[in-house]
C-alpha cells in the first residue's frame, strides 16, 4: 500500500515536467544479505542492494551500497533516454517485452541437439532468445569449458564469439554442417 501511494505521488508531480530523470521516479531499495545468499561457484555473485521503480519492475540498478544500486539505476534510464525510447511517466510502468527469437527459431534443429548435447538441457524447456548467450548456461569465469565441448562435438571453434551468442554459435555449427 506505502509503495502504491508513493506511485501516486510521483505520479502527481511527473504533470510539472516532461522531461524525467530518476529522481521523479517512485523508487524501492531492497538489501539482499550476501551472507544469507545461497552462493553460486564462479562469476555469478549475490550483489548486495537493488534499486527499482515501483510499477516499472524490469528497470533496475545494482551496486555494492545503496547509493551505486540508485547510481546503476540512474545510468539505466540515462542509456534508455539516448536510445530514443519514451520513458513511461513516473508512477506508472512498462509491460514487460520479451526479447525477439525470430533468428534462434531458424535454427531449431541444431538448437535442440545442442542443447542436449552441449548443455544438457532440454531446448523446448527453455526460453531462448536471439540475444540469448552460453554465459545465461553457466556461471563459470569463462565459456572455455563449452567452447571445448562444441569443438570436440561439432568440429568448431567458437572461441572468437566472446558474448557466445547463440544465433552466431548456431551460425558457425550450420556452416560448417553445409560444407560437409
Amino acid at each position: 500500500m506505502l509503495l502504491q501511494i508513493k506511485a501516486a505521488i510521483k505520479y502527481l508531480l511527473s504533470f510539472a515536467k516532461s522531461d524525467w530523470k530518476a529522481s521523479d521516479y517512485p523508487v524501492r531499495f531492497r538489501y539482499q544479505d550476501p551472507e544469507k545468499s545461497e552462493r553460486s561457484p564462479g562469476r555469478l555473485q549475490p550483489i548486495p542492494w537493488v534499486a527499482q521503480i515501483i510499477n516499472w519492475w524490469q528497470m533496475s540498478g545494482h551496486g555494492q551500497t545503496k547509493q551505486e544500486a540508485y547510481g546503476d539505476l540512474e545510468k539505466a534510464i540515462e542509456r534508455l533516454k539516448e536510445s530514443g525510447k519514451s520513458l513511461p511517466r513516473p508512477g506508472t510502468g512498462l509491460p514487460i517485452e520479451f526479447a525477439s527469437n525470430i533468428e534462434i527459431s531458424g535454427y531449431e534443429n541444431i538448437a535442440q541437439e545442442f542443447f542436449h548435447k552441449v548443455l544438457d538441457l532440454d531446448y523446448r524447456e527453455c526460453w531462448v532468445s536471439d540475444e540469448s548467450s552460453l554465459w545465461d548456461f553457466h556461471s563459470e569465469e569463462t565459456n572455455d569449458h563449452l567452447n571445448q565441448k562444441i569443438l570436440d562435438i561439432y568440429g568448431v571453434n567458437v572461441s572468437d564469439i566472446e558474448n557466445g551468442n547463440l544465433v552466431k554459435v548456431f551460425e558457425k555449427i550450420s556452416t560448417r554442417h553445409s560444407r560437409v
